[in-house]
């Protein structure tokens, strides 16, 4: 028994096993099931409540007008370029937008139909929700904490009249109710206006459009003004220009006597240009080699071995055959040496042919390097001398280089006054021949219907989300109730949690009929599902002792009220059937054994024989229903845990193995007080009783510890008033089938 309790470890730290974690998160998912009323009343209220609030806001119609914002307008020349107009591109179209949405556009819209006289524009809040519409929000004076700390209050100097801020209120109201909306992939843009009125929103949405058709066609009309005085301008003072270059350029030319495009020049830069390739190969070559160059110096001369890094020494023909060389007799001296020691003559002979070898290796390598370091001197050789070429051709056509720059200078001078010429007299006459065009780039494709369905609120997209909304809110916090409920449910809690055996699972009885129905259930004929879940509770512990049997076994739990008494009783009864069983009431402090007999409580019991006052023989009392013996508490001491830890007590219960075949003691729970802990020294086995769906995680783990630390051999756990229809219909078939597994299921 020692032995076997030695081995026993309590797992105190969750269960890492990826299959029972998943299995008991979809058991929590399983158990959300019981909270299902409270999400569903969570969500219903909440669509109540914005029901209240979107039934009650004031509709508001959308108009919409379709415009289409051609990239080219009806034109005869382009005279877009006049002006710095691209409308080939995106920032064109975005440039639009813009505009359609500017303050200014929205000015000419509100002076056009009056709009700062119109009710709907003098109520600021109309379409937005204000507290000031709100009885039950503090007022201003409240909610000022200036005044509350008594300091001065800082007012914004008004620089604005009363109509220009008036003017100004309305132009943002109008903003935050247009909608400019472009067509992806098309020339097309949706002007969209949100009023009450319905017939208003449709009127301003194409009076938007108009004013933006009008004020295009307007800037068009000014920039063809425009550009046509600044081109004259310009034509003007481009004409003395080109004269004045035109003149310069031959000057020049009979001032040097210039005849032809090059007057020999070519050929000087022909012969430049082939110095200067050949320049190019010779520096090529020579960088080429400054690489394996400034490696042999930083190797150096003296370093053979480390000289055979350098890229192009291994690869020579006879590097590689004086490495064969160096190698072969490397191996022949590896097969001497296993058979010969080192002064040997052979392997002296061998150790001085290796070295002949080795240095015959590194002269041939510094001959390597020595011709990499000839090549090289010999290519810079070479490039200093086609550098020096080179500057001397220079040299000689630095005059002719400084004519042709001078000459090439006056005739790009004269040839770009002479383009800009052409290109502002032809600009010139498309300005005038366009002035009289009134081509614009936009049209209304689609003008604004009177809308006969509100926009907003949409109601039941609103309804739908908050009925959603509430109803995933609701989840979240069943599901957070259900991860903070750490107590045992199931079972497999007990196995996941503390790693300890399920003895089995007694199911919870109605207190219909009695106020502790459990103490008498399984010798009545009303509760079979609880007397087979005694029985088979009765089965585990006989099987796991069955070639030790457990004579001396201790009923307790964590905290009082889980059942550790009805635990006691039944299986003394089951127990009862099978052996001789006495049933100690060792719990000194709050007995109920007695009580459940109908035994006077104030009568010799336990106490009295541990101290004396009382024969063994007169105070056991013998059950005629279950055949069970009974000895009770006794009258409550004031020392119970003395008496319990006491000689006398030990003695008694050494004399009570040789009378019974079990003796189960009922005794307190483990964090009330210490008296379980101290029977728990004395007794083969302990039986400890969990209520369901009660008892917290972290007070059984502080039990488990106590019992650990003194050694305590816990037979296994019981589960007790468990709900078998509530569980099995949260936690799905997983949990019917466990109990199932168990024979609890009631018959039909």
């Amino acid at each position: 028994m020692d032995a076997l309790n030695k081995n026993r470890v309590f797992r105190l730290t969750d269960s890492n096993e990826e299959g029972e974690g998943f299995a008991y998160d979809l058991r929590k998912l399983k158990a959300l099931g019981r909270y299902k009323w409270g999400i569903l009343s969570l969500a219903f209220f909440v669509t109540l409540l914005v029901a209240l609030v979107v039934f009650n806001i004031r509709p508001i119609y959308r108009a919409t007008t379709t415009l289409l914002i051609e990239s080219k307008a009806a034109k005869v020349v382009s005279i877009e370029e006049v002006y710095g107009v691209d409308t080939t591109n995106s920032d064109y179209y975005m440039t639009e937008y813009e505009v359609l949405k500017s303050r200014s556009l929205a000015e000419k819209v509100i002076a056009k139909l009056n709009l700062k006289e119109d009710k709907e524009f003098n109520n600021t809040s109309s379409l937005k929700f204000s507290t000031e519409n709100l009885m039950w929000w503090p007022s201003k004076d409240l909610l000022n904490w200036r005044k509350w700390l008594g300091l001065p209050e800082v007012y914004e100097e008004d620089v604005l009249s009363p109509d220009q801020r008036h003017t100004q209120q309305v132009v943002n109201l109008f903003l935050e109710r247009l909608t400019i909306s472009p067509i992806r992939k098309t020339q097309l843009v949706k002007i969209s206006f949100d009023a009450h009125d319905k017939v208003l929103a449709a009127k301003i949405a194409d009076a938007v459009a108009e004013a933006y058709i009008e004020g295009n066609l307007q800037a068009r009309l000014d920039a063809n003004m425009q550009a046509s005085s600044w081109l004259m301008a310009q034509m003007n003072g481009l004409r003395d220009k080109l004269r004045s270059s035109e003149q310069r350029l031959q000057e020049y030319r009979d001032a040097e006597n210039i005849v032809g495009e090059k007057g020999g020049f070519d050929i000087a830069t022909n012969e430049l240009d082939l110095i200067a390739n050949k320049l190019v190969d010779a520096r090529r070559e020579r960088m080429q080699l400054q690489a394996r160059h400034d490696q042999i110096q930083s190797i150096g001369i003296s370093n053979p071995s480390r000289l055979e890094l350098v890229p192009g020494v291994l690869q020579h023909p006879i590097v590689q055959s004086q490495k064969q060389a160096v190698l072969q007799i490397e191996l022949k001296r590896s097969e001497l040496a296993k058979r010969y020691g080192d002064k040997h003559p052979m392997m002296q002979s061998a150790n001085a042919e290796l070295a002949n070898a080795k240095s015959s290796l590194n002269r041939q390598i510094v001959s390597v390097i020595n011709g990499y370091e000839n090549e090289y001197k010999a290519a810079l050789a070479n490039e200093q001398s086609l550098q020096s070429s080179l500057d001397k051709s220079k040299g000689n056509i630095q005059g002719l280089k400084r004519k042709e720059y001078r000459l090439n200078e006056l005739e790009k001078e004269v040839e770009t006054n002479r383009k800009l010429y052409d290109t502002f007299f032809t600009r010139f006459n498309e300005t005038n021949a366009t002035e009289d065009l009134k081509a614009v780039n936009a049209r209304i494709t689609d003008g604004a219907e009177i809308p006969m369905q509100p926009s907003k609120p949409r109601k039941g997209l609103i309804l739908s989300l908050s009925f959603f909304i509430g109803i995933f809110v609701g989840t979240v916090l069943a599901f957070l109730a259900e991860s903070l409920n750490n107590t045992y449910k199931h079972a497999s809690d007990i196995r996941n949690k503390i790693g300890l055996t399920v003895l089995g699972v007694l199911p919870l009885l109605s207190k219909k009929r009695s106020l502790n129905p459990s103490y008498t259930a399984y010798l009545g004929k009303d509760e079979p599902v609880f007397s087979e879940a005694v029985r088979t509770i009765r089965t585990g512990i006989v099987l796991s002792s069955i070639d030790d049997p457990y004579k001396t076994m201790l009923v307790t739990s964590t905290v009082p009220g889980e059942g550790k008494t009805s635990m006691a009783l039944n299986l003394a009864y089951s127990l009862g059937q099978l052996e001789k069983v006495l049933l100690v009431d060792a719990d000194m402090r709050r007995p109920s054994v007695a009580k459940s007999f109908g035994i006077d409580g104030r009568a010799h019991g336990l106490s009295s024989v541990i101290a004396g006052m009382a024969k063994l023989d007169d105070v056991i009392v013998k059950d005629e229903a279950s055949g069970v013996d009974i000895l009770c508490a006794g009258i409550v001491p004031a020392n119970p845990l003395e008496l319990l830890s006491s000689n006398a007590f030990s003695k008694l219960l050494d004399s009570l193995k040789d009378k019974y075949d079990r003796i189960i003691l009922d005794t307190a729970p483990i964090l009330a007080v210490s008296d379980a802990l101290a029977l728990a020294k004395q007794v083969d086995g302990l039986i400890y009783v969990i209520k369901a769906d009660s008892t917290k995680d972290a007070q059984v783990r502080q039990s488990m510890i106590r019992l650990h630390e003194i050694n305590a051999n816990v037979v296994g756990v019981v589960l007790n008033q468990v709900d078998l229809k509530k569980q099995s219909k949260y936690y799905g078939s997983e949990y019917g089938g466990y109990y199932d597994a168990y024979g609890y299921t009631q018959a039909g």
